[in-house]
C-alpha cells in the first residue's frame, strides 16, 4: 500500500501539500492538485480515514436512529437521507431502534462512541434518555417524523392541515359518524393526529364521541383487533380514518374478515400512501407524505447544524397531499 510521502515524491511535491488536496485544508495551485491526484490515482493510494478523522476532528459519517426500517414510510425517508448525505459527502451509519427506548438510547451512545459527526434520529414513544443524552454530549441531532424536543432541529409532516383535509374529504359525503383507528403509544405524530381529528370533526359540525376513537395501536393485529372493536358497537362508524399505513392495513383486513365491502358498506381513508394502496380494491384514498423531501432537508438540516453549533433550532413542517381514490362514498 502506497503512503502519502511516496505519492509526494512522485508528484514532485511536499507531504504536506499532498495532505492539503486530500483533507482540503489549503489551496493548492490547479497544477500540483492535478498532478497529486494523477499520482493518487496511479499509485492507488487509499488515504487511512480514521488516521484524517483524528486530525481534523471529523469523520464524515452520520448516524441514523430510525424505527421500523421495514415499513415503507421509513424506507422512502432512509434512501433520501442517504442520497443526500452521499451528494455531501457523508457516510450514513443505519440502526433500528424498534421502538425500544432502551435500544434508541444503546444505539445514540454507540453512534457517539464511533465519532459520528451527528445523528438524525425518529424518537420512540418515551425518548428523553437518548435526547437527554444527545443534548449533554452536544451531538448534532435533528429529529424526524416526530416532534419531540425543540432543543433541537425537528422536521415532519404538517398533521393538523392534513387531517383536516382528509376529515373534510369524508364528511364531504355525508358521513355524520366517523370512527378512527389511531396509530402506536406514546409518540408525538399519533397525539397529534388524535388531537387533529377530534378538532376537525369538530370544525365540520360534527360529533368526536370516545368510543370511536381506538386506543393506540402498536401493530397490524392490535389495529385489526381495535377495528372489529368500533364495527361491534350497537351503533358503528359509517366510516373509519387510520392513523398510519400500518393501521390502514388491520382496518382493511379487520373490514374484509366481516364480510364488509369499500365503500359500499364502510368507507375508508387515513395517512401514509404507500405503492401498493393503488393496488387494493378499491383503491384508497390516503394522506401522502413528502418522505423523500422530509429525508432530504433532515440531512441538510443535520449538515448546517455541524457546521454551525450556534444557530437557532429549526422546526420545519411539510404539507402532505391528499390523494383521493375509491375508498369513500354515501353512507350506506
Amino acid at each position: 500500500m502506497p503512503t502519502m510521502a511516496e505519492v509526494a515524491r512522485r508528484a514532485g511535491v511536499s507531504v504536506s501539500t499532498v495532505s492539503h488536496v486530500i483533507n482540503r485544508t489549503r489551496f493548492v495551485s490547479p497544477e500540483k492538485a492535478r498532478l497529486i491526484n494523477d499520482a493518487i490515482a496511479a499509485m492507488g493510494y487509499q488515504p487511512n480515514e480514521l488516521a484524517r478523522s483524528l486530525k481534523v476532528a471529523s469523520t464524515r459519517s452520520v448516524g441514523l436512529a430510525i424505527s421500523a426500517i421495514s415499513n415503507p414510510y421509513f424506507t422512502d425517508i432512509i434512501c433520501a437521507v442517504e442520497a443526500e448525505c452521499a451528494r455531501l459527502g457523508l457516510m450514513v451509519f443505519l440502526s433500528d431502534t424498534q421502538e425500544d427506548p432502551d435500544r434508541e438510547l444503546s444505539v445514540v451512545r454507540a453512534f457517539h462512541q464511533r465519532r459520528v459527526d451527528g445523528v438524525i434520529l425518529a424518537p420512540s414513544g418515551s425518548p428523553q434518555r437518548a435526547i437527554d443524552y444527545l443534548a449533554e454530549k452536544k451531538l448534532p441531532c435533528v429529529l424526524i417524523d416526530r416532534f419531540a424536543d425543540e432543543r433541537f432541529d425537528q422536521i415532519g409532516v404538517e398533521n393538523q392541515s392534513s387531517m383536516r383535509a382528509l376529515i373534510d374529504h369524508v364528511a364531504s359525503f355525508g358521513h355524520k359518524r366517523i370512527g378512527y383507528i389511531a396509530g402506536q403509544p406514546g409518540l408525538a405524530t399519533t397525539r397529534e393526529r388524535i388531537e387533529a381529528f377530534q378538532s376537525s370533526l369538530a370544525a365540520n359540525g360534527l360529533q368526536c364521541l370516545p368510543h370511536y376513537v381506538s386506543p393506540e395501536n402498536v401493530d397490524t393485529a392490535s389495529a385489526t383487533a381495535s377495528t372489529h372493536a368500533i364495527l361491534s358497537l350497537p351503533s358503528p362508524p359509517t366510516a373509519l380514518v387510520t392513523g398510519n399505513n400500518m393501521t390502514t392495513i388491520g382496518a382493511v383486513r379487520a373490514i374484509h374478515e366481516r364480510g364488509l365491502s369499500i365503500p359500499g358498506d364502510l368507507s375508508l381513508a387515513g395517512f401514509d400512501d404507500f405503492e401498493w394502496a393503488d393496488c387494493f380494491e378499491p383503491r384508497l384514498t390516503l394522506v401522502a407524505q413528502p418522505c423523500t423531501e422530509i429525508g432530504r432537508q433532515a440531512a441538510a438540516l443535520l449538515c448546517a447544524r455541524i457546521a454551525s453549533t450556534g444557530l437557532e433550532p429549526q422546526a420545519v413542517r411539510l404539507q402532505a397531499a391528499l390523494q383521493v381514490r375509491e375508498s369513500c362514498a354515501r353512507p350506506a
